[in-house]
C-alpha cells in the first residue's frame, strides 16, 4: 500500500507530464505553421487568425484534459488508501521507481510534490561501531542499488572481513550534487556525535563519488570532527570530469533552441533535474554552478576540490571493452562514463590520484561497478594495505565469492 499524500503527489506529476506533452504538440505545430505563414506573407493573414484561434482551443482542451485525468485520478485513489499505509520508498519496486523519478526530475519535485521527493537519509545497517563505511548511490538509484545482482553487498561482506559498520545513505539525486555534499557532510557530523568513529570509509558510485568529494570540501570547512576519522574515499565509475551523455543532451538542447519549431523540444532537455545538469563537468561546489546559466552550452568551469590530508582516494574505472586503451575502450567507456573522466586524468583538470590508487575494470559496465568480485577484492587490499602501512595488522584479502 502506499500513503495517500504519495498517490495525489504521483497523479499531480503524472498530470504535469501529459499535459506538457500536449504543449510541446502545440508549440511544434505553431512554430511549424508560423514558417509556414510568414512564407504566405500577408495575403495569409485571415487565414492565420482563424487557424491560430481554433488551433488554440483544441490545444487548450487537449492539455486540459490530459492533465485533468491522472491528476483526478490520484485524489480519488488517494481517498481509499489505508490511513497507514507504508511509504512508497520501502518497497524494492517503490524505491527503484522513486530513485529514478527524484534523479531527472527530483529539485522541481522536492520544490512542487514534496511527497515524492527522497529526503537525506543514513540508513545504519547493524549495530554501529567505532569503524564505519558509507556507501553513497548514484544517479537515479537508492541505497538499494548495492545489492545489484543478487551477492551480499560490498557492506555486508566488509562488515563480516574487516568489521566495519555498514551504513547507506539515501538521498534525492536530482538536487545539486552541492546541496547533497553539505547534507552528506551534516548527517555524517550527527552520525559521529552519536558514536564516536575511529576510521570512515567513503565509498561512492557514480554521482556518489562526487557527493562524497563536495562533503568531504563541506566537512573540512566547516570543521567536522568526522572529516579527522576518514582514512579512506573510494569513487566507482564516477564521472570527476564529467559524463558525456549529458553534455550530448546540453547541446542537443542548445541547438534545438535555435529554431521555433524544435524550441519546444529542446525544453524536454532542459527540464533535467540540476543534479543532472552538475554531471556535464562534475560539479561539486556551489561556485561551479552558482551565476551560470544551467541551460547555456559553455565550457568547463568547475574549480579545484583539493583532496583531504586525513585520508587516501582510489578510483575504480570500468570499460565495456577489454583494453580502456582501444578506440571502444575510450569512447564509450562503462557506456555511461568514460575511463578517462573516472579517473579524473583530462586534458583541463587533472585530481591527485595516485597511480597505485586506481583500478581499471574491464569487460564490465557502469552498474556492475555496484556489486563485483574483482572489485570488492580491489577495495579490501586498499583498506588493509593502508592499516599494514601505519595500522592494525593488515587482513588477508578475501577469496572472490
Amino acid at each position: 500500500m502506499v500513503r495517500r499524500d504519495e498517490i495525489r503527489a504521483a497523479g499531480e506529476v503524472a498530470g504535469e507530464a501529459l499535459g506538457g506533452t500536449g504543449g510541446i504538440v502545440r508549440d511544434v505545430h505553431r512554430g511549424l505553421a508560423q514558417r509556414v505563414f510568414g512564407m504566405l506573407g500577408e495575403a495569409a493573414a485571415p487565414v492565420r487568425v482563424a487557424h491560430d484561434g481554433i488551433a488554440g482551443l483544441a490545444y487548450a482542451s487537449v492539455r486540459l484534459g490530459l492533465r485533468a485525468v491522472p491528476s483526478e485520478g490520484g485524489r480519488a485513489l488517494a481517498l481509499s488508501a489505508q490511513p497507514d499505509a507504508g511509504a512508497l520508498a520501502d518497497s524494492p519496486r517503490g524505491a527503484l521507481a522513486l530513485g529514478a523519478v527524484n534523479g531527472m526530475w527530483g529539485d522541481r519535485i522536492e520544490r512542487d510534490h514534496a511527497p515524492l521527493a527522497l529526503r537525506f537519509d543514513l540508513r545504519i545497517d547493524g549495530e554501529l561501531t567505532d569503524r564505519v563505511a558509507v556507501f553513497v548511490h548514484g544517479l537515479c538509484e537508492t541505497d538499494a542499488a548495492w545489492r545489484l545482482g543478487g551477492r551480499p553487498t560490498y557492506g555486508e561482506r566488509l562488515r563480516e572481513d574487516l568489521g566495519h559498520t555498514p551504513v547507506y545513505a539515501r538521498y534525492n539525486t536530482g538536487r545539486h550534487i552541492s546541496d547533497n555534499g553539505r547534507a552528506l557532510a551534516a548527517a555524517l557530523e550527527a552520525l559521529g556525535e552519536s558514536s564516536p568513529i575511529q576510521e570512515l570509509v567513503l565509498v561512492g558510485h557514480s554521482m556518489g563519488g562526487l557527493v562524497a568529494r563536495s562533503a568531504c570540501h563541506y566537512g573540512e570547512r566547516e570543521g567536522h570532527a568526522w572529516t579527522q576519522a576518514l582514512r579512506h574515499v573510494v569513487c566507482l565509475g564516477s564521472p570527476h570530469l564529467g559524463a558525456p551523455l549529458e553534455r550530448a543532451a546540453a547541446r542537443g538542447a542548445h541547438w534545438l533552441s535555435r529554431l521555433p519549431e524544435t524550441a519546444p523540444l529542446a525544453r524536454l532537455l532542459t527540464a533535467r533535474s540540476a543534479g543532472v545538469k552538475d554531471l556535464r563537468y562534475g560539479a561539486c561546489l556551489e561556485e561551479d554552478w552558482q551565476g551560470i546559466d544551467p541551460d547555456a552550452w559553455g565550457p568547463d568551469r568547475c574549480g579545484e576540490v583539493p583532496f583531504l590530508p586525513s585520508a587516501t582516494y582510489y578510483y575504480v574505472g570500468a570499460t565495456v571493452a577489454r583494453d580502456k586503451d582501444s578506440p571502444l575502450g575510450r569512447i564509450v567507456g562503462d557506456v555511461l562514463v568514460q575511463f578517462r573522466s573516472a579517473s579524473g586524468d583530462g586534458p583541463v583538470r587533472r585530481l591527485a590520484f595516485e597511480l597505485e590508487h586506481g583500478m581499471h575494470l574491464g569487460g564490465a559496465n557502469h552498474l556492475q561497478l555496484l556489486n563485483h568480485p574483482r572489485v570488492y577484492a580491489q577495495l579490501v587490499r586498499w583498506l588493509t594495505g593502508s592499516r599494514a602501512a601505519g595500522g592494525p595488522p593488515a587482513v588477508p584479502a578475501p577469496a572472490a565469492r
